[in-house]
Parts: structure tokens; C-alpha cells; sequence
């Protein structure tokens, strides 16, 4: 127990949950949720942040196992997650699109809500990618704090589009897109350097 706690690094907690809320990107998603809500009735906040909750920490104990069942190391997975990063920072940024949205299924809160908006490829990478750098448990307590905050804006949804207007949210998506490319330098510079000693 005394272990558990004295691997709790707030600085990283910090750090790790500011890479999720970057890549999740729950603010920069209000146009397409209000979208969803519309297009399938009512959205079932509580049910969207279980399973996107469940989806991650499941993916953060199991998914280097599986890389290690494709021999994978997860420095490479690391340097591959950072050209998706980079690459979802330039949609971010320049407005443009490189990644096609599935269709969407008949539960709207479960797909495409929580699989991919939510825990999509790229929460997944960026998962793998910080347990490059840091310990599990602080990880998991960052899935946790942006869950959370995926569950406050789900629930209150249409009070901050209008508070923050088209212009706020357009704003707000290239301040996050120039944080997650800066996340995406980061993480190949320290991961590629592995791959070669």
C-alpha cells in the first residue's frame, strides 16, 4: 500500500492528463456531439464516460501485451503514436481533415461517442505512448480526471456552446492543436532514440 501511494508523482499526473485532454479533445467536440444529440435523440452522459473509462484502463493494462504478441516494443509504438499525434495536431490546426469518421451505430452514446470520439486510436496511442514515461498509476488517475471532465461537458453540453460561441471553440481547438503537436515532438524525440541503441 505504502508502494502504491509513493508511485503518485502529481507533476505527472498533471502532465499526463493535459496529453488526454489534448488528444480527447471533449471542448473541440461540442459541434459534433450537439450533431449526434440531434441526429439520435438524448445522449446518455453517465453511459459514454463508463465505457470510455472502461476502454482505456483496459487498454492501459492489456495493451502492451498485445504489442508484445506482435512484437512490438513500446518505444516503436511510442514513435508510431507520435505521427498519428502530429498529424491529428495539424486537423487541429490547419482546419483540415485526414482522418474519416466511421458510421455511427444505433447507441450513440457508446458508438461513435465512446469509440472513437472519445476513446479513439488516438487516446489509445497517447496511452501506450505515456507509459513510455510514466507509472500506471498515474496514468489511471489521469483517465480518471479526464473522464470526468468528459462527463461534466457531456451534461452541460449546449450551456458551453453557447458560452464560448463558434469563434471560442475554433479558438480552443488550434490553442490544443499547437499543445499536442508540441506533445508529438516530445515523444519521438525521447522514444526514436531507443529504437536505434
Amino acid at each position: 500500500m505504502i508502494s502504491f501511494f509513493s508511485a503518485i508523482n502529481w507533476s505527472d499526473i498533471f502532465k499526463a492528463s493535459m496529453v488526454l485532454f489534448a488528444v480527447i479533445d471533449i471542448i473541440g467536440s461540442i459541434p459534433m456531439i450537439i450533431k449526434l444529440k440531434e441526429n439520435s435523440g438524448d445522449l446518455h452522459p453517465m453511459r459514454a464516460a463508463l465505457v470510455s473509462l472502461a476502454i482505456m484502463i483496459g487498454f492501459l493494462i492489456v495493451g502492451e501485451n498485445i504489442l508484445k504478441l506482435f512484437g512490438v516494443g513500446v518505444s516503436s509504438f511510442a514513435v508510431a503514436g507520435s505521427l498519428i499525434l502530429f498529424a491529428m495536431s495539424l486537423e487541429m490546426i490547419l482546419g483540415v481533415r485526414l482522418f474519416r469518421d466511421e458510421a455511427t451505430g444505433k447507441v450513440a452514446s457508446v458508438v461513435p461517442l465512446a469509440f472513437p470520439i472519445i476513446a479513439g486510436a488516438g487516446t489509445m496511442t497517447s496511452i501506450i505512448s505515456l507509459r513510455a514515461e510514466y507509472h500506471e498509476i498515474n496514468i489511471s488517475i489521469a483517465i480518471l480526471i479526464n473522464i470526468i471532465l468528459v462527463y461534466v461537458v457531456l451534461r452541460l453540453t449546449k450551456k458551453i456552446e453557447h458560452l464560448l460561441g463558434e469563434g471560442g471553440i475554433a479558438i480552443l481547438k488550434k490553442v490544443f492543436g499547437i499543445i499536442l503537436l508540441a506533445i508529438a515532438v516530445k515523444l519521438f524525440s525521447t522514444n526514436v532514440k531507443e529504437l536505434f541503441t
